[in-house]
């Protein structure tokens, strides 16, 4: 979820690294893909230490030469390479009321991305900006804390313009990849490895703004109508993603498969691969990141393959890692790249985009992770949570972008705090400081409300138990994810530090306790102990109070409907609904819960404590900004969405995004109900006409 941006001090003093900008922006590279990999290519092709299969993206022989003993304890420097507005929303008040000075031209002067943030300012001014971001966002101190912290790992977002230039990034984004070389030459120093992560993708592979650009947005009035000033654009109801190809928005699947994009995506792997082959801090690749679920199995497949040959022909000692595309489960990746050496499957876990809930459904579901994650890495490969958080709400400033925010959210009443105003990690006099606290929210206007106001800017829903501090509270949650994430091959915390929001920031939260000491090396008891009443099933699932009939209902026929749950004399055994319900609900979590199922039903139950000595214990105070499910997301933005698996009796919690923003709640509900029909492409049941893996 969710990579965030961010820059540095006196800017006048920025030293230049690597070429001028340069002054004419080129159109994207138009590569004439070669159909040479073909679904019936049965020559077995010999690596270093192993055998791959075309015919069936399937290994052999593998000699296990590179084992994957070490768990990643990690973080994600988001927010760098790849701009995201809420992770550091300073870079971008200086575009906050821009249809005040620029009319209509207000659109084309309005930064909410990486993309449109070169496009808005110009080559050569917004890599001026870049600069002084780039050298102030991840520094020395930094990455010499996150050691501290026993931080080993960080996964690092790029953008694809990074290696591959084109349209508005053309001298844009000159001398990125130096400062990725710097920072690689810092956590060489710390004795940190990174695994590099293709963030940000032609075309977008998610449409979300932590793609580099939010796709699409459709401007609906400019300043010239009424009411004066009201310039106003459009985001979520109209999301959708180009970079598998032609998206047909009506019949919610993709009318043609853009070779081009996907051959030019190959292209910056095959450079990354070449340039840091031989890097000892690089632990691996990531070829995209958080593909949107409507992306066509096969197609993504193919991708993945042939990307992963890339990396073994010239970093055969590199892990490579594929995103679940939101599609956590075993029906989608049963036997794929099976018997093939460090692969791992990455899967996004968030609370933050759900309904309010209790804090026992909150724990039992960091818990439950657990039972998910081992199943999958039992019947596949190992398993990295690559982003999550401790956030329970969607309040942070533009998580679901810039001046945005998706229907109905936040679901929270969120706390407002002192906005960063004048001295910021961008230093004094940068362009939009200092934020002017006598305006409420600006326009530009997206279809929800987020942003500062009066100087003030939301932050997280600030609550916490009678019994308990919100401190005390977030250090009791992150234990028991770490309990539940324990069981896999690591994690990825989502961000190592925002400007505001405290749950998305692994370093004041850190600070503040709330993670062990020492996060590689912890005492057992830290960790271990922290899910005892939720792995005994200390607790019952019962009907919430003032929820609809039809709700409950629908809650009661998918327990019912599950194997194992006995309704057959259920009419006459309770007599009320909610009796029922109560019955059902709890019979079809205690049987499935250690699949990782929830309690939740569409929102119609939650989770009651016991105690494990059985007692009932008072229902504690909802924390209303918890969420009892997982989300994936972006950091930057997030797609929340549940799976019912047809092949399994339990409910799949997926992962996703939006960090950044990235992740579209309701219009990817929706889509989710046509995600059949959307994977039967007219390219199902072949093989993508990709270039070769020569180099």
């Amino acid at each position: 979820m969710k990579a965030f941006g961010a820059l540095a001090p006196l800017f006048a003093a920025v030293v230049a690294a690597g070429n001028p900008p340069s002054k004419t922006p080129a159109p994207a590279p138009t590569t004439t893909p070669t159909p040479v990999f073909t679904k019936g290519s049965s020559t077995p092709i010999q690596f270093k230490d192993f055998i791959a299969h075309d015919d069936s993206q399937t290994c052999s022989q593998d000699i296990h030469s590179t084992p994957f003993n070490m768990q990643v304890r990690g973080v994600n420097l988001g927010g760098w390479l790849v701009l995201e507005p809420w992770i550091a929303p300073t870079l971008f008040y200086q575009f906050l009321g821009t249809q005040e000075r620029f009319g209509d031209k207000a659109p084309e002067k309005t930064g909410m991305d990486q993309y449109t943030f070169c496009s808005a300012l110009g080559s050569a001014e917004a890599n001026r900006q870049l600069r002084i971001h780039w050298n102030n966002w991840v520094t020395e101190k930094d990455i010499a804390e996150l050691a501290s912290y026993g931080i080993n790992s960080v996964r690092i977002p790029v953008g694809d313009w990074m290696f591959v230039p084109y349209g508005p990034y053309v001298g844009c984004t000159d001398g990125s990849i130096e400062q990725l070389d710097r920072v690689l030459g810092l956590l060489k120093k710390y004795n940190i490895n990174a695994l590099i992560d293709i963030h940000g993708h032609i075309g977008s592979q998610n449409g979300f703004d932590n793609s580099g650009k939010a796709h699409q947005v459709k401007w609906t009035s400019l300043a010239s109508t009424q009411p004066v000033g009201t310039t106003t654009f459009e985001h979520w109801p109209i999301r959708y993603a180009e970079w598998a190809g032609t998206f047909d928005p009506i019949n919610h699947n993709y009318s043609s498969i853009n070779y081009t994009n996907l051959n030019q995506s190959l292209e910056v792997v095959s450079r990354i691969v070449k340039r840091y082959s031989n890097n000892p801090v690089i632990l691996g690749l990531q070829p995209v990141n958080e593909p949107w679920e409507l992306t066509p199995i096969e197609v993504l497949k193919d991708f993945y393959w042939e990307s992963y040959k890339r990396v073994k022909n010239l970093a055969p000692h590199w892990k490579f890692v594929v995103h679940d595309s939101f599609r956590f489960g075993l029906n989608y990746w049963q036997d794929f790249m099976k018997g093939c050496p460090d692969i791992a499957l990455d899967t996004h876990i968030y609370q933050a985009w759900m309904n309010p809930s209790t804090a026992e459904d909150y724990g039992s579901n960091a818990c439950q992770q657990k039972y998910t994650i081992s199943s999958m890495e039992n019947a596949l490969m190992p398993v990295i949570v690559g982003e999550w958080s401790l956030a329970t709400d969607n309040c942070a400033m533009w998580l679901n972008g810039f001046n945005d925010n998706l229907p109905g959210f936040p679901k929270v009443q969120c706390t407002m705090q002192e906005c960063p105003i004048e001295s910021t990690y961008l230093g004094y006099g940068f362009p939009g400081t200092p934020l002017d606290v006598n305006k409420p929210i600006q326009g530009p206007y997206g279809t929800g409300t987020s942003g500062p106001s009066f100087g003030l800017c939301p932050s997280n829903k600030n609550d916490s138990f009678p019994s308990m501090t919100y401190v005390e509270w977030v250090t009791k949650l992150a234990r028991k994810k770490l309990n539940g994430y324990q069981v896999g091959h690591g994690w990825y915390f989502w961000n190592f530090k925002t400007e505001i929001d405290f749950t998305w920031n692994f370093l004041a939260l850190a600070r503040a306790g709330v993670f062990p000491k020492n996060v590689s090396k912890y005492d057992p008891d830290e960790v271990d102990n922290a899910c005892i009443a939720e792995d005994k099933g200390a607790f019952e699932c019962r009907a919430k109070d003032g929820v609809k009939d039809f709700e409950l209902l629908n809650g009661l026929a998918y327990a019912c409907n599950s194997p194992g749950v006995d309704c057959k004399n259920i009419n006459d055994t309770y007599p009320t609904l909610v009796e029922r319900c109560n019955y059902a609900f709890n019979a079809y979590w205690h049987l499935e819960r250690e699949k990782g199922a929830t309690c939740d039903f569409g929102g119609a139950a939650h989770l009651i404590s016991i105690g494990v000595d059985g007692e009932e214990n008072a229902i504690p105070a909802e924390i209303s900004s918890i969420t009892g499910i997982t989300v994936g997301v972006g950091a930057g933005g997030a797609s929340p969405i549940v799976n019912q698996d047809s092949s399994n009796s339990s409910w799949m919690v997926t992962s996703g995004f939006v960090v950044g923003g990235l992740c579209g709640v309701l219009i990817t509900l929706v889509i989710l109900s046509m995600q059949k029909r959307a994977a039967a492409t007219s390219t199902d049941g072949e093989r993508l006409p990709l270039m070769s893996t020569s180099n």
